[in-house]
């Protein structure tokens, strides 16, 4: 049976002390077990036979690492206005974001998608951030200054609210080549079991 009201919404992103994100279309850090720990969560599924849809832009698709294409779980939806020929290990293109969520709840995808991952870039979070039907954020804090150029966009502290634990997500420091970072969750308020 088809859900066609609404998919759970989830971004993800790791961003340094002033939420820098990227320096001219790449990452500005190589941290490979939080990019482990990033393509763990896009593509974990809690049902058999579901898949993922993760939505980005083309800059965003251009930073994933070879190694790790095709994702399993998962269904890309890349978005671009330009764009007209289908990259390698993307299966879709559309123009905005309201595309995607109506391919996601229709058929033959309404089936098939558990959840919706935003993986970038900024204008994506910004606007899908306020969409209703997000309800996770999940930013890796990087405890450094990086020069960067894109930055992820201020949480709304009225509306998430950053979580103590969450499972799955470990909550102590990380330590990698030389740097720390910690997994947040935020939790759309209204979403919070008492």
């Amino acid at each position: 049976m088809c859900d066609t009201h609404s998919k759970p919404i989830k971004l993800i992103a790791a961003a340094c002390k002033n939420l820098g994100i990227g320096l001219k279309g790449n990452l500005p850090w190589h941290l490979p077990n939080e990019y482990k720990y990033f393509i763990n969560k896009v593509t974990s599924v809690t049902q058999p036979g579901k898949k993922n849809l993760l939505m980005l832009g083309r800059i965003s698709f251009g930073t994933f690492d070879e190694k790790y294409l095709p994702l399993p779980n998962c269904v890309v939806a890349l978005l671009s206005k330009k764009e007209s020929n289908l990259p390698k290990h993307a299966h879709y293109i559309c123009r905005n974001e309201e595309e995607v969520l109506k391919m996601a709840v229709t058929p033959p995808l309404c089936d098939e998608v558990e959840t919706i991952w935003i993986l970038g870039g900024v204008e994506t979070y910004r606007t899908m951030m306020k969409h209703p039907w997000c309800d996770e954020i999940y930013l890796t804090r990087i405890e450094a200054d990086f020069e960067c150029d894109t930055f992820f966009p201020k949480i709304n502290q009225e509306v998430f609210s950053l979580m103590d634990k969450y499972p799955g997500v470990p909550s102590e420091v990380q330590e990698e080549k030389g740097l720390t970072y910690v997994f947040q969750v935020y939790k759309r308020i209204e979403n919070i079991k008492s």
